[in-house]
């Protein structure tokens, strides 16, 4: 696998094979894409889209990413928390996002630290990480189980097909 940097990600990205919905310039990075907040669901359930959500320490909580993303067949994602949420004491709990697929991203995270963590709807949150496969994949994420294909904001239970 190698790692795509920023000129390969623009250029997929105008050749229409790889998709991110929502992109902003001040999120690409040199080898990779900063994923904002969309919206946060807290430890009570409660789903904010705008403003700042308040994390008590100690507490999980999940966002859901601004952008759309859509991989091709032949390049998959690590996600990274990105080490400004990291220094003020989340965890965050995150997975490789399978070539072909194509929805918003749901992320946990912990507060972890001693104090209430603020957590502004639209900044950046996770880097998505883009590697490109030695060939596509025979059988992408739509094919596998593809039970989060298409999610549109926080999804904790698989979307039934």
């Amino acid at each position: 696998m190698c790692v795509l940097p920023d000129h390969l990600i623009l250029s997929k990205i105008k050749d229409g094979s790889l998709g991110i919905d929502g992109f902003h310039e001040g999120s690409l990075t040199s080898n990779g894409y900063d994923l904002r907040i969309a919206e946060v669901r807290d430890a009570d359930g409660e789903i904010y889209r705008d403003g700042e959500v308040t994390i008590p320490p100690g507490s999980m909580f999940y966002v859901s990413t601004t952008e759309t993303v859509r991989l091709p067949e032949d390049v998959c994602a690590q996600l990274w928390l990105r080490t400004t949420w990291i220094r003020r004491g989340v965890i965050g709990a995150f997975g490789k996002i399978d070539a072909g697929f194509n929805g918003t991203l749901t992320l946990g995270a912990f507060n972890a630290s001693r104090n209430a963590v603020t957590i502004p709807v639209g900044d950046r949150f996770c880097q998505m990480v883009m590697e490109s496969l030695h060939s596509p994949a025979t059988r992408p994420y739509s094919e596998r189980s593809g039970n989060y294909q298409g999610q549109k904001g926080v999804t904790l239970e698989p979307v039934r097909r």
